[in-house]
């Protein structure tokens, strides 16, 4: 006889310990109308869990519950808000385990990945636990020397956040911390596909002794119903969103109709520029860590591998060489390097923009297909001498697809790098220092990764350019997003008066 737990009897444990309500209010509770949704694990297609349903009403509920924690919230100590979300981390990286599986079975990414995301995630806590206590105005003469200018910052307001189901950790660190730091309330939707993380880690707020209200979480899978509602609610003042451009375009629109405050962080279509002069080896890793972390599911996942002419085929066959080692599977087999897409529509999709590329002349150098069976897996897959023109080139592939076009000069790789209304993330490899001080003015993205495969950092503001969004998360700068900035004049001090 042996105590050693089953894998199936650790995932239930854990599901069990996962509350099945809505958080509104510091309360625990179901929909208002009843009804429930299911998660399933998309390694499988079976159903993990049953959760309350968030109706308009409880997002309306969420709201209220927001805006009457606020004015407490708002004056609370920078200190104490610091001390919460520092124990929070604490407590986060303490059950990293449990994060870990929970978003693997939930989402699919392998558990060497989910502990990377549980690290990742949970430093964006500890960062604003100290960002807190250096909100900072500025106090002076104006240049008449009539006055004396103070200038202050102030908790924005109740916010909403809207989170997506590839990253279900950081994706809520990343807006629920700066948001507590700064002293504004917050009402969080998690993704329907994956909402069981973001309410397991409300629940660690709850022990981390955050006030009842501060913080609301609700799943739903009424989301165009309920984030509606919860927009034209006369409290709210800050909407936050990480998700498609064409939702997040139609999101600022509703937003426009309050004035409020948006973060957009949106689509991406990642070049990767790979050099002649480039370490090849180095780049391979970058490109493998760039393509295929999260199963490609990931909005700064490399989109189009630029390669230098006269290496792209032996580009290739180094990455092969990567691919074909890779270990397919459900993401708690930790041998596994590549778990399912989250649903069958993303490897319908994914499918459609391979079949495409290969219509228009490119050649499949290794996988391609859809693999049977339970679950929704693609092999990884490599493409190589893809027309300009293909949809691959042009859509956010979100699937575990690298493909190659071939340059001949700088400028050329250049031009088609910024040949796209999206601006999120760019990579280059290259050892010539003057091109790549080229490349970070030329280039038109909001990040870049020099030489490496992956730029996102807590301590870093994320965010990009053109339609890939609005404000930056993370850094100093990510806390600005949840304050505003009062002026006030005051008479000059050494005027004499008469």
């Amino acid at each position: 006889m042996t105590d050693k737990k089953t894998q199936a009897e650790k995932e239930a444990e854990l599901l069990e310990r996962v509350q099945d309500g809505l958080y509104i209010g510091g309360q625990w509770r179901p929909a208002s109308d009843g009804e429930t949704l299911d998660v399933f694990d998309p390694a499988t297609g079976e159903k993990l869990k049953t959760i309350a349903d968030a109706a308009v009403e409880d997002g309306v509920a969420a709201v209220d519950a927001a805006a009457a924690a606020f004015p407490a919230w708002s004056a609370t100590a920078p200190r104490t808000r610091a001390d919460i979300l520092r124990r929070a981390f604490d407590m986060v990286i303490e059950r990293t385990e449990d994060f870990a599986l929970l978003m693997t079975i939930e989402m699919g990414k392998p558990l060497e990945e989910a502990r990377g995301e549980v690290t990742y995630g949970a430093e964006f806590l500890r960062w604003f636990s100290e960002e807190a206590v250096r909100i900072e105005g500025r106090y002076g003469p104006n240049p008449e020397n009539t006055g004396r200018m103070i200038i202050t910052k102030h908790p924005v307001g109740p916010a909403f956040l809207i989170t997506p189901w590839n990253f279900p950790l950081a994706m809520a660190t990343r807006k629920i911390a700066p948001a507590l730091a700064a002293g504004t309330t917050v009402i969080v939707k998690p993704a329907a596909l994956t909402p069981l993380t973001t309410i397991y880690l409300a629940q660690i707020f709850e022990e981390a002794g955050l006030p009842p209200g501060v913080l609301n979480v609700i799943a739903t899978s009424r989301s165009v119903a309920v984030s509606a509602d919860i927009i034209d609610h006369p409290d709210l003042r800050k909407l936050s969103f990480t998700g498609s451009t064409p939702v997040g375009q139609q999101l600022l629109k509703q937003a426009a109709n309050g004035v409020l405050r948006t973060s957009m962080e949106l689509g991406g279509n990642a070049p990767f520029i790979v050099f002649e002069d480039a370490d090849l080896d180095a780049a391979v890793e970058g490109a493998i860590q760039a393509k295929f972390r999260n199963i490609g599911q990931a909005c700064t996942a490399a989109n189009r591998f630029i390669v230098a002419r006269p290496i792209a085929e032996e580009f290739i066959r180094r990455v092969n060489e990567q691919v074909e080692a890779m270990k397919i599977g459900r993401g708690t087999d930790e041998t596994v390097r590549i778990g399912p897409l989250i649903n069958k529509g993303a490897v319908e999709k994914t499918l459609a923009l391979v079949a495409d590329a290969k219509n228009r002349g490119a050649s499949i150098k290794i996988g391609g297909l859809e693999i049977p069976g339970p679950g929704s897996f693609v092999e990884p897959t490599v493409i190589g001498d893809v027309a300009p023109d293909s949809d691959i080139l042009k859509e956010e592939i979100f699937g575990p697809v690298l493909a190659v076009v071939p340059f001949d000069t700088e400028e050329e790789a250049v031009n088609f790098a910024n040949s796209t209304d999206y601006g999120l993330v760019s990579y280059a490899y290259t050892k010539d220092l003057a091109r790549a001080q080229r490349l970070v003015e030329t280039l038109h993205t909001g990040m870049m990764g020099l030489n490496t495969g992956l730029v996102s950092n807590a301590a870093a503001p994320f965010g990009g350019w053109k339609k890939s969004g609005l404000g930056r998360e993370g850094g100093h700068e990510g806390i600005e997003e949840y304050l505003q900035t009062k002026y006030t004049l005051t008479a000059n001090p050494f005027t004499v008066v008469k």
